[in-house]
């Protein structure tokens, strides 16, 4: 037997009228339950969400602290790379200036505590040759006075 579309929606039509009002009752109960469990997944839904998203944070403050520990770790042993051979070279020029022979001029400046008559002299001199130092020619070996009779104006 085939029926077409209109005579379908008719039966239709006849079928939910014979339930009656038995009908919209149930109906609106299913929806009401639908309602409810839609809201109760959107609401489990956010909530897994917001742990993930608790997760992820957590996970990426950690993940931060280790490369943050990492990088600060290898830049340290990178500036000690780097360092080292050239405090190496310092400390081994510094032997080798203390093993300078003791018989090469070097100057020395006049302070208060040595040779203070001769701050500012024109004549002072002040290398030492051989482990001697010379003050300068009219007094070779310093004034002991406060004031050098021989003393000029640089």
């Amino acid at each position: 037997m085939y029926f077409s579309v209109s005579s379908q929606v008719a039966l239709c039509v006849l079928f939910f009228a014979s339930q009656g009002v038995k009908f919209m009752d149930q109906w609106q109960k299913d929806l009401m339950e639908m309602v409810e469990t839609v809201a109760d997944e959107v609401e489990r839904f956010f909530l897994g969400m917001g742990e993930m998203v608790d997760a992820f944070f957590e996970l990426t403050e950690e993940f931060t602290e280790q490369v943050q520990h990492n990088i600060v770790t290898e830049v340290d042993q990178y500036l000690q790379d780097l360092t080292e051979p050239i405090l190496d070279i310092y400390w081994e020029l510094e032997d080798v200036v203390a093993d300078v022979d003791p018989g090469f001029p070097y100057s020395v400046e006049a302070t208060t505590e040595q040779n203070a008559a001769c701050i500012g002299c024109s004549n002072y001199h002040g290398h030492v040759y051989g482990g001697n130092l010379l003050v300068c020619g009219m007094h070779p070996h310093g004034w002991d006075d406060g004031s050098c009779p021989d003393w000029e104006r640089e």
